[in-house]
């Protein structure tokens, strides 16, 4: 494996881990990189005569720069949309970091890595282990996505807090806006700014559509990159 891996978490589900993933992707490979995406354990699978599949998994597919197939991307494909490590026990699946990170090291390209967690940093993976032991085994850097909406400040200090107590180097964090017009976005941001040590990589804005080409213009692919350099 080379190149850089980056592991995205986020202050909770639904709050742009992938808007922001495939607009790494999308910049990565605006840059010239190789960049491909993985989602190791998806959990709110549809079944089709291919299998379970994943629709966030599919839009890392689908910016990958590499020709994937979708198990490669997505080893673990869960139906319920519920927490993982219920829906594996569920399935009768045992999910285990050191072997979903062997699974990511061996798909990961020569140029950018994205790796997209479920949920938040410690969501669990099985009875000892959490998202955050997968960061670990990857030695991957973590990139955190503030979902901003009302009680943001509170879980992105509790988040970058907990990223930091793993040992996990947090290179910095990304705001997605989910509401149209949410109220002192501007104060809210600034004071994440002044909270938080490690730098912002952009500020996604309420987009319609809200995908990687929308949302990849309103990020700093370079700043991230000279970030973990």
């Amino acid at each position: 494996m080379s190149g850089s891996l980056f592991f995205i978490t986020g202050t909770d589900t639904g709050v742009g881990k992938t808007v922001v993933a495939t607009a790494l992707l999308t910049a990565a490979r605006q840059h010239g990189l190789e960049a491909i995406g993985i989602k190791p354990v998806a959990a709110g699978c549809a079944r089709d005569e291919h299998g379970l599949m994943n629709a966030d998994a599919i839009e890392l597919l689908t910016a990958s720069s590499r020709d994937l197939d979708y198990c490669q991307v997505n080893p673990v494909a869960l139906e319920p949309a519920i927490a993982p490590h219920i829906a594996a026990r569920q399935a009768g699946i045992a999910l285990d970091a050191g072997t979903l990170a062997e699974h990511c090291q061996e798909v990961a390209a020569s140029g950018v890595t994205i790796i997209e967690g479920a949920g938040g940093w410690l969501v669990p993976l099985n009875d000892t282990e959490t998202m955050a032991d997968l960061c670990l085994k990857l030695a991957a850097t973590a990139i955190l996505v503030v979902g901003m909406r009302l009680g943001c400040i509170n879980h992105a200090l509790l988040s970058t807090a907990a990223i930091e107590a793993s040992g996990v180097k947090l290179a910095g964090w990304f705001g997605v806006c989910l509401e149209p017009d949410m109220p002192a976005l501007q104060e809210n941001l600034a004071t994440l700014r002044s909270r938080i040590a490690a730098p912002c990589f952009g500020t996604i804005p309420h987009l319609d559509p809200c995908n990687g080409e929308t949302a990849a213009p309103h990020i700093d692919l370079r700043l991230l990159l000279d970030a973990t350099r």
